[in-house]
């Protein structure tokens, strides 16, 4: 892949991302941080991010720099996961998506698929069951802690230890998507994190609905469309030094990998919807935002602990398996 097809998917990606018109100032902010940190590790410049906010260019002239079949199913396969990451398009989503199915020159039963199965998985409710698929064994301290506990602060403790592995579970299977070569496998992140939030809340008493869980996620300071769109880029840089031979594997950004910013960035949603709401919901937003960030800081150095299990966990894993995972159906 050359830079200049890398920008190209870059730009178009972020189209997807401001298509729908409703992306505040917060969810913007966090976009051009990504591509201010990704120029340093070798990815697309700010200058693209510029050039779509600028309205300098348009889905059209960015399919020009797209040469090959397989570039430009891979810019729509990520602008339809861009599209979908905060919830099903809407009719102004829709609509670029259309449009730019048509510049892309894309036809056939593929692009409609892509679609289809990317609408499923940004519409699969919270609260569907557990699939078996997404089990891995509890650690063993947890394991140990929930055994032991019995009543009053026992039960706490327990339920504090199942938490932790489920939170562990989840970092460590959103990560492993971050390996798989599809695109919906990034979309699917998403979903799963909504759902761990949910099943954490569950834990301490509370029953909540999709709209809570996403506006829980942006008050942490994750972004939905934003951490989708980071996840792309980084697989685009991977894709790229894989073409130039290596050369930018020493570059000081590259070696944190999709997967584990990925597992810091579940791990800490997890931790901070624990605190929450086994604290009562009593954490203002600001506190949240500190919190996340020093988990997902504490995060970052216990990946290497667990990669074997992630790339394990990669190797199971195929996109029937992902998307019987969002939807709670058993395997």
């Amino acid at each position: 892949m050359s830079p200049a097809e890398r920008d190209a998917i870059m730009a178009i990606c972020l189209m997807a991302a401001l298509s729908d018109g409703g992306k505040d100032e917060a969810e913007r902010a966090k976009l051009k941080e990504i591509f201010s940190i990704l120029e340093a590790d070798g990815g697309a410049p700010v200058e693209v991010y510029q050039r779509v906010l600028l309205k300098k260019t348009s889905p059209a002239a960015e399919a020009q720099a797209l040469g090959s079949a397989e570039t430009r199913m891979l810019a729509y396969e990520m602008a339809v996961c861009v599209c979908d990451a905060d919830g099903v398009t809407n009719p102004a989503e829709r609509a670029f998506l259309d449009d730019l199915r048509r510049v892309l020159g894309l036809t056939g039963a593929e692009p409609a698929r892509v679609l289809d199965e990317a609408e499923s998985l940004a519409a699969a409710p919270p609260d569907t069951p557990e699939s078996s698929s997404a089990t891995l064994p509890v650690p063993t301290a947890a394991a140990g802690a929930a055994g032991a506990a019995g009543t009053g602060a026992g039960a706490a403790a327990a339920i504090s230890a199942e938490t932790d592995g489920m939170i562990l579970r989840y970092s460590i299977l959103t990560a492993a998507l971050e390996l798989l070569p599809q695109s919906l496998a990034t979309l699917a992140i998403v979903p799963l994190q909504t759902k761990m939030v949910y099943r954490i809340g569950a834990k301490y008493g509370y029953t909540l609905d999709a709209g809570h869980i996403k506006e829980f996620i942006a008050t942490v300071g994750l972004g939905l469309t934003s951490q989708v769109v980071e996840n792309f880029a980084r697989k685009l840089i991977g894709k790229f030094a894989k073409k130039a031979g290596g050369k930018l594997a020493g570059k000081a950004g590259s070696a944190v990998t999709g997967a584990a910013v990925t597992f810091a960035a579940t791990y800490a949603l997890g931790k901070v919807a624990q605190a929450y709401y086994s604290g009562g919901r009593s954490l203002a937003g600001a506190d949240l935002k500190a919190l996340f960030q020093k988990q997902a800081e504490q995060a970052r150095g216990l990946y290497a602990q667990h990669a074997s299990a992630i790339e394990q966990q990669a190797g199971s894993l195929d996109m029937g398996k992902v998307l019987s995972m969002v939807r709670g159906q058993g395997a």
